[in-house]
């Protein structure tokens, strides 16, 4: 299917364009996990995630105003950034619901003030609440990062509705020969 649609400041692109439009783009697949306001822990699958800096170290997760975690990142001391690895569609897609007790089948351990660190998972990101800006319809929680543990396997990815994978590069493809801007900002 095409879409084709451009927008002006008075007439701003089609919201299902603009949800199409950035299903192109591949991310990798997080769970943020946090405590309620009893202390029980909840969390939600989430692609808007990214490395904000690296001096000071901080991330940030975009969640919609109108989900439910939205209330207890804005209350909470912090969250726990869940990477997934590549056999964990089941586990996204359970976060990715609306189940009441996401957790009764799930392995996790406590870890910063309590928080959730899913078992299995290919890294775990500590944070403490920094800020929140408003981003639209989103909310931006930018956390200060408190820990971080990287543990072996390769990522879960998502794109156009669709779990992925990595694909590996042939060893005759050697290394792509790319000026040191190709990386743009990012921060690593």
């Amino acid at each position: 299917m095409t879409a084709t649609a451009v927008g002006t400041v008075d007439a701003p692109v089609d919201p299902s364009i603009m949800r199409q439009a950035m299903g192109q783009f591949a991310s990798g697949v997080t769970v943020i996990t946090t405590l309620d306001g009893e202390g029980n822990p909840t969390g939600c699958t989430m692609s808007a995630f990214s490395s904000l800096s690296l001096d000071p170290p901080l991330v940030l997760v975009c969640i919609g105003k109108d989900r439910s975690m939205a209330k207890w990142l804005q209350e909470g001391n912090g969250y726990v950034v869940n990477i997934l690895a590549a056999h964990q569609a089941d586990l996204a897609l359970n976060f990715a619901g609306r189940a009441p007790n996401r957790f009764s089948e799930v392995s996790w351990q406590p870890g910063l003030h309590g928080m959730p660190r899913l078992d299995g998972v290919i890294c775990h990101v500590e944070c403490d609440l920094s800020s929140i800006a408003d981003g639209g319809d989103h909310l931006i929680v930018i956390g200060a990062v408190a820990g971080a543990e990287v543990h072996d396997g390769d990522p879960l990815l998502y794109a156009q509705g669709k779990f992925g994978q990595m694909l590996q590069a042939k060893p005759s493809d050697g290394p792509a020969s790319l000026p040191d801007e190709w990386l743009c900002s990012a921060p690593w």
